[in-house]
C-alpha cells in the first residue's frame, strides 16, 4: 500500500531557478548570480593569467530587482550561476490606479503590475496619456 505521509499533490517540476555557465562565457548586458542576487551586468574585465596560472574576471552588475550595485571576482575557467530570467512583452492598454493594464498575444489582460517607480513609470505615464502605443516588457 502507498505510505500516507508521502503527498504529492504539489511540488514542482523540478526546474532550477539558475544554471551553471563559465565566467569567461558570460557577457555585457548578460545576467549572474553575484552575491546571491540576480543581476544584469554593466561591467566586465580580464586580467591577465597571474603566476597562480588563472585569468580573472571582474565583474559589477546592478541587481534586477532593487537596482543595487554588486561587484565579484571569479577565475575565469569556474563556472558563475546565470538566472533563468523569462519575459514577454505586452501591449499596454490602460493606466489605473496605479496598475498597468497591459494585453497578452493571445488577448488575455493582466492586472497585477504596479506602474514602475522613478524615471520608467513616468515616461510610461507620460507616453500613455500623449495616446503613444507601445510595448511593455514584464516577467512572466
Amino acid at each position: 500500500m502507498a505510505d500516507p505521509d508521502l503527498d504529492f499533490t504539489s511540488g514542482d517540476a523540478g526546474a532550477s531557478t539558475t544554471y551553471p555557465m563559465q565566467c569567461s562565457a558570460l557577457r555585457k548586458n548578460g545576467f549572474v548570480v553575484l552575491k546571491g542576487r540576480p543581476c544584469k551586468i554593466v561591467e566586465m574585465s580580464t586580467s591577465k593569467t597571474g603566476k597562480h596560472g588563472h585569468a580573472k574576471v571582474h565583474l559589477v552588475g546592478i541587481d534586477i530587482f532593487t537596482n543595487k550595485k554588486y561587484e565579484d571576482i571569479c577565475p575565469s575557467t569556474h563556472n558563475m550561476d546565470v538566472p533563468n530570467t523569462k519575459r514577454n512583452d505586452y501591449q499596454l492598454v490602460d493606466i489605473s490606479e496605479g496598475f498597468l493594464s497591459l494585453m497578452m498575444d493571445n488577448g488575455d489582460v493582466r492586472e497585477d503590475l504596479r506602474v514602475p517607480e522613478g524615471d520608467l513609470g513616468k515616461e510610461i505615464e507620460s507616453k500613455f496619456a500623449a495616446g503613444e502605443e507601445m510595448l511593455v516588457s514584464a516577467p512572466v
